[in-house]
């Protein structure tokens, strides 16, 4: 019993030792954690229950049958997140570079299995430099069995990644899948070919960094939802970004309590919109002026700006947020924005995340590189993920609302629930200007009549009474009772139930 108990501690102890201390030393001095190290700052503490701690590759070829280490280079387990549960995988940067192996991949899909069967969400920890080249085949298997279980569990689980090191080929699918990816500035970077292919097939001159660092990610291409500056700011936010999501798609998110008044008012709201229609104004000043706490948690800030895209809670309760933003290209949709916002709405819908939207939309941006790049499809698709939605809508048009975008931005038409407007709500086909040069083509020439037939469009349509008469529109409500109109309305929905025609799935235009 003593040797075998003499055995277990050795091997616990080369498992807590990676590939070494000196390696160790090397993650530290790059300014990482390792993997354990960020498991347990991740989750409670003393909560985790780590799995298959005492697997190892079996792979034969290029003498790495002489080069075994307990793990084989990924952490796996589960454990609570204040006090909620959670399945991780970290990947160990200083086995073999954390390059994935048929053994690493095998404990990646039981966790994942796993978390399907209980209901519970799954976070990696990704710091790998891809599939483990002396497996050949077998890792690249390895792979695609990860993939196929981030699919089935798309809208069952949350799936988060955090990209703590390099993602390269391969390894960029499975997070590519997930629902939220998250980065660390100047220590992880992800693309499917690096810069040396690049430079070689397409003689592109371009670094790791600019390639596929956290801010090209976060602010050009949008695959990543948000950078963070180092490890431990990354995790301490992920901590704070799980509060806001259920366990799974049969369950709510946790009510969190709040001393914020649901029927407080804010009568600096009234005068938010400026006179001047043509004027910006920045909506997250109305998000957090409304919402619990002044609390809002931003996705994708500095990507598609033109929208904006949240989490925060109305009475304690989660809810996503979708505003469009007049200070850039006026609120304007396009294809990027619509993207952004589209899988937002379907993350929500998936998980049962009532969704408030906050409406100042002058229509789709106009232009070649638009319409050459798809935006019709594009659009389409947060058009799709409104109509398709079935948890509670509420939406508040604080402005303009033109043309199709008035149609897309969760109108009644497409499935919202209650739809407010303020005062100065301005919703029609088009802007005055633009509508009367149509509309009175043959007096273009007479200032006078221009001006007088303007005047009247806006008098016509550019209120929100127009589409109140036909209740497209609930209520007319004041600024600074933003609050307590949509806490109510949130109350009203809570249980709200739709029944969804039978198919197979749906056609998103993707």
């Amino acid at each position: 019993m003593h040797d075998i108990i003499q055995q277990l501690d050795d091997k616990r102890a080369a498992a807590g030792l990676g590939g070494g201390q000196r390696r160790i030393d090397a993650q530290h001095k790059k300014g990482k954690l390792t993997a354990r190290e960020r498991i347990e700052l991740l989750l409670d503490e003393g909560t985790f229950e780590e799995w298959d701690m005492f697997k190892e590759h079996r792979c034969v070829d290029f003498g790495m049958a002489e080069q075994k280490v307990p793990g084989d280079g990924v952490v796996t387990g589960y454990g609570t997140i204040n006090g909620r549960m959670v399945f991780v995988f970290s990947q160990d940067f200083t086995v073999f570079g954390g390059a994935l192996s048929e053994a690493h991949a095998e404990k990646i899909c039981k966790i994942m299995d796993k978390a399907m069967q209980v209901g519970a969400p799954v976070i990696g920890l990704n710091d790998s430099g891809g599939a483990r080249i002396q497996e050949g085949v077998a890792a690249l298997g390895g792979y695609a069995e990860v993939f196929q279980r981030n699919v089935m569990a798309s809208g069952v689980i949350p799936q988060i990644s955090m990209i703590m090191g390099p993602c390269a080929g391969g390894a960029v699918y499975s997070p590519a899948m997930t629902d939220f990816i998250f980065m660390v500035k100047d220590s992880s970077y992800m693309f499917v070919t690096g810069p040396e292919v690049v430079k070689t097939v397409t003689h592109e001159e371009v670094t790791a960094e600019e390639l596929g660092g956290a801010v090209t990610h976060t602010s050009k291409s949008g695959v990543a939802d948000l950078a963070f500056e180092n490890d431990v700011d990354a995790l301490l936010m992920l901590r704070r970004f799980f509060n806001y999501l259920p366990l799974n798609n049969k369950e709510k998110a946790p009510i969190r309590a709040t001393t914020d008044p649901a029927d407080r008012l804010d009568y600096s709201l009234d005068t938010l919109v400026p006179d001047n229609a043509n004027k910006p104004y920045d909506i997250k000043e109305l998000i957090i002026k409304t919402v619990d706490d002044c609390d809002f948690f931003e996705i994708q800030p500095d990507h598609a700006k033109n929208i904006v895209i949240g989490f925060a809670r109305m009475e304690g309760q989660t809810i996503g947020i979708v505003a469009n933003q007049p200070t850039v290209l006026a609120g304007c949709l396009d294809i990027k924005s619509s993207i952004k916002a589209g899988r937002f709405v379907r993350f929500c819908d998936a998980f049962n995340i009532p969704i408030v939207t906050f409406v100042d939309v002058p229509g789709f941006l106009p232009g070649t590189a638009q319409e050459y790049n798809g935006l019709i499809k594009h659009g389409a698709k947060l058009l799709f993920a409104y109509s398709q939605a079935t948890v509670p809508l509420v939406t508040v048009i604080t402005r303009k609302a033109f043309g199709g975008a008035y149609d897309v931005m969760a109108s009644k038409h497409v499935g919202g629930d209650l739809n407010y407007a303020w005062p100065t709500a301005q919703i029609a086909v088009m802007g005055a200007k633009g509508a009367v040069e149509i509309i009175f083509r043959a007096d273009i020439g007479d200032k006078d009549k221009i001006a007088a037939r303007t005047k009247e469009y806006e008098d016509r349509f550019l209120s929100p009474f127009v589409a109140a008469e036909r209740g497209y529109i609930d209520d007319v409500i004041m600024p600074h009772s933003t609050r307590r109109r949509l806490a109510r309305a949130l109350a009203m929905l809570r249980n709200k139930h739709v029944e969804m025609p039978a198919r197979k799935h749906d056609n998103l235009p993707v």
